[in-house]
């Protein structure tokens, strides 16, 4: 998963969680879906501003609310706690403000409807890894 509270400004993959029980257990494991992680404060602020959407996810550590004052799209957002575990998930459309959940530690956004097709609900744990820093 990489450490959280270590986590730098650039890009990673989710590991989605195990198909639901109803999905036959013969179906193939989804792709991991990329993700790119917002940890500075600048990075943070400008999230999804200006964007028409994303291909994957936006990481937001450390957060624990978010807006959507001045985004284009609806987005699912999922706030998770410390050990990357779902407290919440919401649909939210633009030129709304989120309530703080108080155990959230990180945000994860993409666009609406993407949390429920990766299977993403509450009480679920994430997997995330950061790729390594460009050499340079």
């Amino acid at each position: 998963m990489g450490n959280p509270s270590r986590w730098r400004d650039g890009t990673g993959r989710l590991s989605l969680p195990h198909a639901p029980a109803a999905v036959p257990a013969t179906a193939p494991v989804p792709a991991p879906v990329p993700v790119e992680i917002a940890a500075s404060y600048g990075t943070r602020r400008r999230g999804l501003l200006g964007r028409d959407g994303i291909a994957g996810a936006l990481l937001l550590s450390p957060c624990n609310s978010v807006h959507t004052f001045r985004m284009r799209f609806a987005i699912d957002v999922a706030y998770l706690d410390r050990e990357l575990r779902v407290v919440d998930v919401v649909t939210m459309v633009p030129g709304r403000l989120g309530l703080p959940r108080p155990r959230a530690r990180h945000v994860l956004e993409a666009e609406a409807g993407a949390m429920e097709r990766w299977g993403i609900r509450p009480g679920t744990r994430l997997t995330i890894t950061a790729d390594p820093p460009p050499a340079g």
